[in-house]
């Protein structure tokens, strides 16, 4: 991981088009800003979480029914 230290105003670069801007800190919070392409998502951990668990989810019911579907 790399740490770094940044301050209201300051950017940090990734790769050749993703720039994330420090907007504000206030106590323990920091707000930041992301700005990448169109076709990059860009998810809080927590919401990144839950698709990729929900995704998981739906393919196990998906190759439930397929197997129900085979047997039959």
């Amino acid at each position: 991981m790399l740490a770094l230290t940044r301050k209201k105003g300051e950017s940090i670069i990734i790769g050749d088009n993703i720039e994330i801007v420090v907007l504000s800190t206030s106590g323990e919070q920091v707000r930041i800003g992301i700005l990448a392409p169109k076709n990059i998502t860009v998810h809080r951990k927590e919401v990144f979480e839950q698709i990729q668990n929900e995704n998981k989810e739906a393919t196990q019911s998906l190759k439930s029914k397929v197997q129900e579907v085979m047997k039959r």
